[in-house]
Parts: structure tokens; sequence; C-alpha cells
């Protein structure tokens, strides 16, 4: 494999993020949460959707998958401290910190059905 073709996996794996992401976005909308934060980057780590719903905020790592086991188990432990690491320096940043509650989920996004999401995941 030569770096032309790791460069086209690379460029095509992102694209396939990137569509989950919008997926998971739409499904969250569709359960009545908002999107405050897309790809949400930090020294510490990166949150692929932070949704909130009244004063939850939901930090969800969005995972591209055949099938929802493959999707939980590609959320490492050390992915889950990053992506918990980032969260509250989120909720560090807001001005109504105080009164919000937080938690982590995941949502699976496989081909040619709708995603699953995953409350409290981590």
């Amino acid at each position: 494999m030569n770096a032309g073709d790791k460069l086209d996996r690379k460029r095509r794996s992102e694209r396939k993020g990137r569509r989950a992401e919008w997926f998971a976005a739409l499904a969250l909308m569709l359960k009545g949460y908002r999107i405050s934060a897309l790809r949400y980057k930090t020294p510490v780590g990166e949150i692929d959707l932070v949704a909130r719903k009244g004063d939850l905020i939901a930090f969800v790592e969005v995972k591209a998958r055949r099938d929802l086991a493959s999707g939980l188990d590609a959320v490492s432990y050390p992915a889950q401290s990053r992506i918990a690491a980032a969260g509250e320096l989120f909720i560090s940043r807001q001005r109504d910190s105080t009164r919000l509650s937080w938690r982590h989920d995941i949502v699976v996004v496989s081909p040619w059905r709708w995603p699953v999401h995953l409350t409290d995941a981590f």
C-alpha cells in the first residue's frame, strides 16, 4: 500500500465519520435535544457532539460501525477518559454550570439502520 492509498483510505474514513455525526445529530434533534457543539476540541480531548435538553448536557461519542457491539467496543477506556476531561472543561466554561447535570452517551450509526442512542454509556 502506497502513501496515496493510505491518504484515500483516511479521507473515506473521515467522510464516513462526518456522515455518522450528522445522522447522530439529526436523531438527537428529533428526540428533542439541541446540538450545542459539533466536534468540540479542547487541549485534553475532543467530543463528537455536545447535545442539550433543558439543564442536561450529553457528551456524545459517535461511532460508525456495522453493528452495536463493535460500536461499543470501539470506545476504549482512554477515549472515555479524554471525553470526560473535555466534558469537564466544557461544563466549566458555561455560565449556568452550577445548575447543569451531564452524562456521557454513545450513538452507534450502522448502515441502513436508525442510529442507536445509548444514554449514560460510561
